[in-house]
């Protein structure tokens, strides 16, 4: 049997990369996913017609979770649809790099409200449907929470994330609520190509400095969230895991 057989899923942010695998990954462990997008529902259909060309089951459901109309309406989708969640996971996130001369009220905000809140109002619902025998959270966060240079309210966010990971571990436990941080650390997704940084120094800087000497990839990640969205890591909670391939900064 499957590790996730019965279970129903939510991946924010689910349309392509790290998202897109995560669903990917809990599909075929046997989860029924719901698959979040903000504004590519083409990318998110494409994730959704992956995963039941192999069999599995998934939707897409629009919403933005940095609004809290959208994630009530995303949450009683939800419900409408299966009555209950399993496990959550906080993926949707942006970042924007820029030296500390570069930072605006704007770019502050929308990382903030995206990365942090967005997680925090997606939790508030997701508590109320998870079942009296317990649920799961993964919050993906970011091996730049460490601090990275030109970087700073983008680490400040994934900081909060870890330390939010951590505060609701211990506040959900009795609940039999598990919450993780996953933090990775440079990964090959659309996202890196459309930034161009494939080929770059930091991207150069980046295999140099991990000791299994290549940058990660979606699947790298998504097979991390589906060990923590399982019943074998029943005993990992509050934990940031670091999956960088031995990265340090």
């Amino acid at each position: 049997m499957s590790s996730l057989a019965g279970k129903i899923a939510l991946v924010t942010g689910a349309s392509k990369g790290i998202g897109a695998s995560i669903a990917q990954h809990l599909a075929t462990a046997g989860a029924t996913v719901a698959v979040n997008y903000a504004s590519d529902q083409a990318g998110a259909e494409r994730v959704v017609q992956s995963i039941v060309e192999k069999g599995g089951k998934a939707r897409a459901i629009q919403a933005s979770v940095d609004k809290a109309e959208d994630v009530t309406r995303l949450f009683a989708e939800i419900k409408q649809a299966h009555g209950t969640l399993d496990i959550l996971v906080n993926n949707a996130g942006v970042y924007e790099f820029a030296p500390i001369e570069a930072v605006t009220a704007e770019s502050f905000h929308r990382m903030f409200n995206i990365n942090v809140l967005g997680l925090l109002l997606a939790t508030q619902e997701a508590v109320k449907l998870f079942p009296a025998t317990g649920g799961n959270i993964i919050n993906v966060s970011s091996l730049a929470a460490k601090g990275a240079p030109n970087a700073s309210v983008y680490s400040a966010t994934k900081g909060a994330v870890d330390t939010i990971s951590a505060a609701l571990a211990a506040e959900l436990g009795p609940r039999n609520i598990r919450v993780n941080s996953l933090s990775p650390g440079m990964v090959e997704t659309e996202g890196v190509h459309a930034a161009g940084f494939l080929g770059t120094d930091f991207h150069k800087q980046a295999v140099a400095a991990t000791p299994l000497g290549r940058i990660g990839q979606p699947q790298d990640i998504a097979a991390i969230a589906t060990f923590l969205s399982s019943a074998d890591s029943g005993w990992i909670t509050g934990q940031t895991i670091l999956a960088g391939g031995g990265y340090r900064f």
